[in-house]
């Protein structure tokens, strides 16, 4: 995630970052110039007159542009929507880790059992982490060899980290080392694990239904490249810097929506996981082990 001082707004419009749309779309933009170049020339020979027939058509656009203006909020809306969403889970992640070592260190002394605590609970988050991506990385984890091998055999690595908590708690409960209102209040926060990577699976695998992006894609294109037409008995060859223009205004909030319905990734404007895993670490060891 890229971390930018909001103040410093002219300095953000002289800069060019990775994730600025202009290095993403310039290909399409250089195609796009070589099109309505050919369209201006074409019709500055082939329209009689004036064209005040065809500058009428400005009109018709004017109309469309609002309309479309309208489904790429929607758009935008709906992307962010679920990147906020996804924050508000590892946010929550954060404080049930935090809330789970605060209680398991005041509940009991045994070392072992906050040994296992302090590796599992940010174990949790990394493994996560990873499950949104291309697969857990086993690596990563703080496990012994005998929990290594057996997360291996498990599909839904972060469901075996839950349990293996979830087992250690009931023991605690079985021996009496903890009473049944300790052990459900730590269950709330267990459960609420659960709950966290059911969400963000929802996020990830239910994307922007197919036939609303390729719709949207469509209108877009035929929107753009035929807005020389209505606009060259007007402005001339200025027509195609006012296409161009247009075309980066309209697809570049279609590519950041994109780009933010699914935050868990390693684009540039994705949440910062790896970062939040990292202080969950720090902060479960520092809990559990002072």
């Amino acid at each position: 995630m890229v971390k930018y001082n909001p103040k410093n707004w002219f300095l953000h419009i002289l800069s060019f970052h990775k994730s600025d749309t202009l290095r993403i779309l310039w290909p399409e933009v250089l195609v796009l110039a070589n099109i309505t170049t050919g369209i201006c020339y074409l019709e500055s020979y082939l329209i009689e007159g004036d064209g005040m027939y065809l500058k009428d058509l400005t009109r018709v656009y004017a109309l469309i542009g609002f309309a479309l203006s309208l489904l790429l909020v929607f758009r935008t809306n709906t992307g962010y929507d679920r990147w906020w969403e996804g924050r508000k889970k590892w946010g929550e992640l954060v404080n049930n880790s935090r809330n789970i070592a605060i209680k398991i260190s005041t509940t009991t002394g045994n070392e072992h059992i906050k040994d296992l605590f302090s590796r599992m609970i940010p174990n949790f988050g990394f493994a996560l982490k990873e499950h949104l991506r291309e697969g857990v990385k086993v690596d990563e984890l703080d496990l012994t060899e005998i929990e290594q091998k057996e997360i291996e055999a498990w599909d839904h690595k972060p469901s075996f980290i839950t349990k293996r908590m979830y087992k250690t708690l009931n023991d605690l409960k079985s021996s009496g080392e903890i009473t049944e209102i300790e052990f459900l209040s730590i269950d709330a926060n267990l459960q609420n694990f659960s709950d966290i990577a059911g969400a963000c699976e929802r996020i990830k695998h239910t994307p922007i239904p197919y036939s609303y992006t390729l719709f949207l894609k469509k209108v877009i294109f035929i929107y753009v490249l035929t807005m020389p037409i209505a606009f060259v008995p007007m402005f001339s060859y200025w027509a195609i810097l006012i296409t161009l223009f247009v075309f980066y205004a309209l697809v570049s909030m279609e590519v950041l929506a994109e780009e933010i319905e699914d935050p868990f990734g390693l684009d540039a404007n994705d949440l910062p996981t790896d970062e939040i895993c990292v202080k969950v670490r720090g902060n479960v060891k520092e809990i559990l082990n002072s």
